[in-house]
């Protein structure tokens, strides 16, 4: 025999019973079977099971078990958050965002009620809240709730103006498209919960943002005389009609006061003309001595000399008269019925 030749022995299969083959395949048909039938729920989804397609049953998180080849299991994510995004997609979400340079104007260009063209891009929140409706009532769901996504928002959008939709009419548009959405999903009994509708970029387009920005330049500029001016009215028109208050109430304190005096000046003039013809001579010398009685006092210097008097001009002093007559209000009297001299 040749050193370089390998001799390989024949294999012989065990001598098996034709019984233990059969328990062998029952084993792993069983093992098959048994690891088909057995499946896994996350935490975050619902389990759909189907016999032979049609609905039999939900389950929750954990594991379960289904008839195998006859059972079917499709999970639902019912306690996530999804998103749908509008005129963009997002790459890669971190703390630096990327988003596709795509350009996705089919869904993003919209008529305004005035004819004016905005690019509108939003996303929608959204949570599965029935998974056998959103399975198995719409057809290919997620096409539909982006159709129906793009409907509501071109109506919106359509009815108001171009200057609401770019500046303060964001909100009211995010609450009502988020209100008809999902009157639109209940309707059609997508089993959607509609959580919330944001608007990210409301811009014109591309070609007419140059002139879009001088218009809102033009209309800030605007807004900001009107404010000045609405300031300036609220200081001056408040002080002149406090003015003319201030002037209608001093006009009209006047002429009550002039009014109450001619009435008690009539009534004092009434009662002395009363007295008068009941005591002339009395009454003619009591007005005489009450008007000297007020008179007397304003006068600077005072010099009473009776009429019959002689010889009295070396006795008085003339140094003093004299300031007396040049002083201002200064006055010589008649007295005790005589003149003076």
């Amino acid at each position: 025999m040749d050193d370089n030749v390998i001799e390989i022995p024949k294999f012989k299969p065990p001598n098996l019973s034709p019984r233990l083959i059969a328990a062998i395949i029952g084993a792993i048909l069983v093992v098959v079977i048994v690891s088909s039938g057995v499946y896994q729920v996350e935490a975050e989804e619902e389990a759909v099971v189907l016999r032979f397609g049609s609905f039999v049953r939900t389950s929750g998180p954990g594991l379960h078990f289904k008839i195998p080849l006859i059972e079917t299991v499709r999970t639902v994510p019912v306690q996530r958050q999804l998103k749908q995004e509008f005129g963009f997609r997002t790459v890669q979400a971190n703390v630096r965002s990327r988003f596709s340079e795509r350009k996705f104007g089919d869904e993003s260009l919209m008529l305004t009620g005035d004819l004016n063209v905005a690019v509108v891009e939003w996303i929608v929140q959204y949570r599965v809240v029935d998974s056998f409706k959103y399975l198995f009532r719409v057809v290919n769901i997620e096409d539909t709730f982006r159709d129906m996504n793009e409907a509501v928002m071109r109506q919106i959008v359509g009815n108001r103006t171009v200057t609401e939709v770019l500046t303060v009419g964001r909100q009211a548009i995010e609450s009502v498209v988020k209100e008809q959405l999902q009157e639109l999903c209940d309707h059609y009994e997508t089993g959607i919960s509609v959580d919330q509708v944001v608007l990210q970029d409301v811009n014109p387009p591309d070609p007419v943002k140059p002139s879009w920005d001088e218009v809102n330049q033009a209309q800030q500029q605007k807004d900001r005389l009107i404010n000045e001016a609405q300031t300036e009215y609220n200081t001056v028109i408040p002080r002149a009609e406090g003015e003319a208050k201030q002037l209608v109430l001093q006009a009209e304190g006047y002429a009550t006061n002039r009014v109450n005096r001619s009435q008690g000046d009539a009534a004092r003039f009434k009662a002395i003309s009363d007295e008068f013809r009941k005591a002339p001579e009395v009454t003619r010398q009591r007005m005489y001595l009450e008007t000297v009685e007020k008179i007397l006092p304003q006068v600077g210097g005072k010099l009473f000399l009776d009429t019959e008097a002689e010889g009295v001009l070396p006795l008085l002093p003339l140094e003093t008269i004299n300031r007396i007559t040049n002083a201002p209000r200064s006055n010589a009297v008649q007295g005790g019925g005589g003149g003076s001299k």
